[in-house]
């Protein structure tokens, strides 16, 4: 009887760790842009911390949430004053010092403005998905990037606001296992909203 409750707990530990395990890697294939910011932080120096000024994505693949995402912090000790965290599924693979040349020239390397950075990842891609010219199509990938957009670009002074750049993809109607790159919705970082459109849907046909 002992030996049977050691054979049956044994079991259950097993599956205690396993489910807690499957539900780390699930939630780390779906950790947002905000939230590798603080994991990022523990790998850059106390300098660099939530000093970020750009996180983005490579494409997603087989879904609409990226799995792969990089976070660029404002490092002043570095040459070229950046340090580049890396993800992958929610974890932390590289740490660089990245070649940003034109950034302190064009005003890149200035940290975002965190009251200003209300709206992430995952909301910002919803936001976009919600355009009326999506309507009748199946999106298949997206690709985000938060930067300052330059001074002027959206009517505003100053240095520049905190937007979304949201790049998407379409499937084709003729050839459906294929996509297209059907352009870009930008989302205000602060607001949450629509700030400009740059889609061509003609593409998917």
């Amino acid at each position: 009887m002992k030996a049977m409750r050691t054979v049956v707990n044994a079991r259950t530990l097993a599956a205690l760790v396993a489910a807690w395990g499957f539900g780390i890697a699930a939630r780390g294939a779906e950790t947002t842009a905000f939230a590798l910011v603080k994991e990022g932080n523990r790998y850059v120096g106390e300098q660099a911390k939530d000093r970020v000024v750009q996180i983005r994505s490579e494409k997603s693949i087989g879904g609409l949430s990226p799995n792969i995402w990089f976070v660029v912090y404002y490092d002043p000790t570095a040459t070229l004053k950046a340090t580049e965290v890396k993800f992958a599924a929610g974890k932390m693979i590289d740490v660089k010092r990245p070649f940003r040349v034109l950034e302190p020239v064009t005003g890149g390397d200035t940290p975002l403005d965190r009251d200003k950075l209300k709206t992430d990842s995952d909301q910002a891609a919803k936001v976009a998905l919600k355009e009326p010219l999506l309507e009748k199509l199946k999106v298949s990938a997206t690709q985000l990037k938060l930067e300052r957009v330059a001074e002027g670009v959206l009517g505003v002074s100053g240095p520049g606001e905190p937007v979304w750049k949201v790049k998407l993809w379409a499937a084709k109607l003729r050839e459906p296992t294929r996509d297209a790159d059907i352009g870009e919705v930008w989302v205000s970082a602060a607001e949450g909203k629509v700030i400009k459109t740059d889609l061509h849907i003609d593409r998917v046909d």
